[in-house]
């Protein structure tokens, strides 16, 4: 016949691996439980990083690159140039003029 003995040795037995078999599920479960947390922290500052990303290259988009600033460097400095000679043409026109006015005067005078 079944020794009584022995199955209740076997099933103290097997009492202890389900019990042994739950602490380490529960450990386990626990510590995932946390990472599952700190991982939603995580992707949730990806996402902001995202959006910060994204804006930022929206409005670089709008800048101009290296060579467009060499560009207008060289034209500003063109400009400047064609002022300067303005400048002294403007001022050969006001001696000029002076000289027309002071003629008239003394011809009036």
């Amino acid at each position: 016949m079944i020794d009584i003995a022995a199955l209740k040795d076997w099933l103290g037995l097997i009492a202890l691996f389900i019990s042994v078999g739950t602490s380490v599920v529960l450990f386990i479960g626990s510590g995932s439980k946390k990472n599952a947390e700190h991982i939603a922290k995580i992707e949730e500052k990806v996402d902001d990083h995202s959006d910060r990303l994204k804006s930022l290259e929206t409005n670089m988009a709008h800048l101009p690159d290296k060579e467009t600033v060499n560009r207008l460097q060289v034209d500003m400095a063109d400009m400047k140039g064609q002022i300067a000679s303005i400048a002294k043409s403007s001022e050969a026109t006001e001696r000029a003029t002076r000289r027309v006015e002071d003629f008239l005067l003394k011809q009036k005078g």
